[in-house]
């Protein structure tokens, strides 16, 4: 392949409101973007990294580095994810090679990835942890979405609250919760069943990363999704006894590449398989819409919380998100 040019840039992106989650209070987020050039056509990569694994920017951009010889020298997607960890370092290149494969081609990215064209997707619309009472605000305030998915923080009794609120003010919607990792087995037993009666569909990393093993043997009417337990294909094979969803993530797996792989192994194993972002721009969210193509569940809203995002931009219509051709990886040099 012909030799490549490298550019790594930098962006802190402000949030329009803070993000509360089990632990974490987010006020902005830094994302690093990838540009790969052959003199001709170009590609793209955006990657926010993942806080709870200690990947922020300036580690993936050290990661970068390190491997920066291999990939102006040209190296293939199969031979990035040997040479890098999965992570937000990998995922950014990775994508960058989609969108400079689809240029070089002239066929999209959807197309080179063998899945269906592109069409509008129902997604999920985060509810950050606050009061109860501003949280049934919020609810009523994404008039247009169609899903919710509510973070909780571990305090069961404010938790249980909030999502009675929401559920009252939002009679209508898809309801799923999203624990962060902040709750401990002996609450499942509470926590479950009052999710059931207010017609929760899914709950989302219950447990720490690690105690995944309390899981098995757990009849619960919900699926239940694995987020942080699941970074990357290696941990898909232990998930069937402890979740019924997998949820990938782009910035956690390392890249398009290895979510398409986590993606058809979940089915083999007959398991859900969902797609989720971190906080981005629309050039992170369009590679995360292709794989939404193959999914049961889609929580894309990443791009909904920043003040200012990038154009062109994914479009957010009728409680759906959709990525155009324009916004990355069209197959136009």
């Amino acid at each position: 392949m012909p030799k490549l040019k490298l550019d790594i840039a930098s962006k802190v992106l402000r949030l329009a409101n803070p993000l509360r989650v089990a632990g974490y209070t987010f006020e902005t987020w830094e994302v690093i973007v990838v540009t790969l050039d052959d003199g001709a056509r170009r590609g793209r990569g955006e990657a926010s990294g993942i806080y709870f694994l200690g990947d922020d920017a300036a580690n993936m951009r050290a990661a970068i580095e390190d491997v920066r010889a291999a990939v102006e020298g040209g190296l293939d997607r199969e031979a990035l994810r040997s040479l890098l960890p999965p992570g937000g370092a990998r995922n950014a290149i990775d994508c960058a090679l989609w969108e400079l494969e689809a240029a070089r081609s002239g066929k999209p990215v959807w197309q080179l990835a063998g899945v269906p064209q592109p069409r509008p997707v129902v997604t999920t619309f985060t509810l950050s942890a606050d009061t109860p009472i501003e949280m049934a605000r919020g609810a009523v305030g994404y008039v247009d979405a169609r899903a919710i998915k509510i973070k909780l923080t571990g305090d069961l009794a404010l938790d249980l609250q909030r999502v009675h609120a929401i559920r009252a003010a939002r009679p209508d919607v898809w309801l799923g919760v999203d624990g962060n990792q902040g709750f401990v087995r002996d609450q499942l037993d509470a926590l479950i069943p009052a999710l059931v009666e207010q017609r929760v569909s899914l709950l989302e990393q219950p447990l720490a990363r690690g105690e995944e093993a309390a899981l098995e043997g757990l009849a619960s009417p919900i699926p239940i999704a694995g987020d942080e337990s699941i970074v990357s294909l290696a941990d898909v094979t232990a998930a069937p006894s402890q979740f019924q969803i997998v949820n990938i993530k782009l910035d956690k797996c390392g890249g398009l590449t290895e979510g398409l792989l986590m993606a058809a192994e979940a089915r083999r194993l007959g398991l859900g398989v969902m797609v989720g972002t971190m906080i981005g721009t629309s050039l992170a969210t369009a590679p995360g819409f292709v794989l939404a193509q193959l999914c049961d569940f889609v929580d894309l809203d990443g791009a909904t919380f920043i003040v200012e995002d990038r154009l062109p931009s994914v479009a957010y219509r009728d409680g759906t998100v959709f990525a155009g051709p324009d916004v990355w990886g069209s197959g136009r040099p």
